[in-house]
């Protein structure tokens, strides 16, 4: 019985050393590195989700659907609209809103992965801003503007001074 309360504690501390590493990568990146992060944590829900549609699980599907749902949403709530170019986000947006709905009532993996690809086309696409961003010397405050980097989790709101 003891053994069996040590291998626990020692779970229980592993657990807990890996969900303090994600909160301090959480809490030290930057706007940008937040949102590469919001579209990676989609794009794996997503892939939870049709895995949980192809093994009959519509109560797993249904959860990871949600999660989805909440990034697409954050990520609409967060544009900034002084940019004409939030308009076309805002619309592709909706869609994938939409999409994901249709996915959860049908439990379609088609569907889901159909806002899949969109979702890993605008993270790829994200990533080739970041790298050219970065590499702009002569506007320091430059990755912190991005359009669709600012708000996306509310540790960073108070630095982004846009």
């Amino acid at each position: 019985m003891n053994t069996r309360n040590e291998e626990r504690r020692n779970r229980m501390l592993k657990q807990n050393g890996y969900a303090q590493y994600q909160n301090a990568k959480i809490m030290t990146a930057s706007p940008a590195e937040l949102t590469l992060m919001l579209y990676d944590g989609a794009i794996k829900f997503g892939n939870v989700a049709i895995v949980a549609m192809e093994n009959k699980d519509p109560a797993k599907a249904h959860e990871n659907i949600v999660k989805v749902e909440k990034i697409v949403q954050n990520f609409r709530d967060t544009l900034d609209r002084k940019y004409a170019v939030s308009q076309d986000f805002d619309n592709v947006y909706v869609y994938l809103l939409r999409r994901c709905h249709e996915a959860n009532i049908g439990k379609d993996p088609e569907i889901m992965e159909e806002v899949l690809k969109h979702l890993r086309s605008m993270r790829d696409n994200w990533k080739e801003v970041m790298k050219k961003v970065s590499g702009d010397k002569t506007n320091p405050n430059a990755q912190a503007r991005v359009a669709g980097g600012q708000g996306n989790a509310a540790s960073y709101k108070r630095t982004a001074t846009l």
